[in-house]
C-alpha cells in the first residue's frame, strides 16, 4: 500500500481517461480536464473505460511518478460525485484500491449524549 503523507490531497478524474497514456501526456490531463497543476505534489488517479486500470501520477521532487493497478477480475468501485474533480480522502482511495464497494460510511458506535 502506498504510505501518503496527510499533507497530499488525492484527486480523481471522474470520466474514464485512455492509460496508454503516461508520463508525457497524463499531466496535461491534469492540467486540462481536472483544472489542478500537476507539479503540486498530490496525487491524480484515473481509471480506464471498463474501470479494470488505475494510473495515479504525481510529482516527486525531480520528475512525475506513476503508480498502476490492473485487475485480474471485476472492476473498481469508483465513486462518483458532481465535482470534477473529485477530492477523495485516504478512507475512501484505500477502499477503491482494495475493491470495497462501500454503500455508506458510518461510525460503529453512537455516541449519546449520557
Amino acid at each position: 500500500m502506498l504510505g501518503i503523507p496527510t499533507s497530499v490531497r488525492i484527486f480523481l478524474c471522474q470520466q474514464p481517461v485512455d492509460l496508454r497514456k503516461s508520463f508525457n501526456l497524463l499531466p496535461g490531463v491534469v492540467r486540462q480536464l481536472m483544472r489542478q497543476d500537476p507539479l503540486s505534489g498530490h496525487l491524480f488517479v484515473f481509471y480506464n473505460r471498463g474501470k479494470t486500470l488505475l494510473k495515479i501520477i504525481y510529482w516527486d521532487h525531480d520528475g512525475y511518478a506513476i503508480w498502476a493497478k490492473r485487475l485480474s477480475r471485476g472492476s473498481f468501485s469508483i465513486p462518483k460525485d458532481l465535482n470534477d474533480p473529485r477530492q477523495l480522502d485516504l478512507r475512501e482511495f484505500h477502499a477503491m484500491l482494495q475493491g470495497i464497494i462501500p454503500k455508506r460510511y458510518s461510525k460503529r458506535f453512537h455516541l449519546s449524549g449520557r
